[in-house]
């Protein structure tokens, strides 16, 4: 059973109801509609540019310029790999090719199995710690390739 809902135009509508009063709603409506539905799929950005009198250019151009926001369902766990400055100049390069290696997908894709979603991020705040990652929402500093494995063995079982 998915921990997500299934799509629908209700539930779409009633989300953008709930923040469509706050101040530039656009970014917290993605945001909840990916929590709800693990993903925000093609079929929210004419709802969403109707409920707030947008056009689908801007609320398509807002979802495909940011990184956080998921085309498609993720795998049961989401492994993100921060590949921001700090972690480049403490090897996160080499230690992406791994895990990539290691699940047989590129970042930005789930494994065959479903299980782990490998995600480049951007920053997770921790450049004193680099390189970092996050695995399930838990940040992970001083990544070496056997904390890589760890989290990798951990998301697999």
């Amino acid at each position: 059973m998915s921990r997500f809902e299934p799509w629908s135009e209700e539930r779409t509508v009633e989300i953008v109801l709930e923040h469509q009063a706050l101040e530039g709603p656009l970014m917290p409506i993605l945001h909840a509609l990916q929590h709800v539905f693990g993903h925000v799929p093609e079929e929210v950005v004419p709802v969403i540019a109707r409920e707030l009198n947008l056009s689908r250019a801007e609320v398509h151009g807002v979802v495909t310029f940011y990184h956080d926001f998921r085309r498609e369902l993720p795998g049961k766990h989401v492994l993100k790999l921060c590949r921001a400055e700090a972690c480049q100049s403490m090897g996160c390069e080499r230690l992406v090719a791994r895990a990539e290696d290691r699940l047989g997908v590129a970042c930005g894709g789930t494994s065959a199995d479903g299980r782990v979603t490998l995600e480049a991020v951007y920053c997770l705040g921790l450049c004193a710690t680099a390189p970092s990652a996050m695995l399930n929402g838990r940040l992970v500093g001083r990544l070496d390739n056997t904390r890589l494995d760890q989290l990798l063995k951990e998301a697999q079982a």
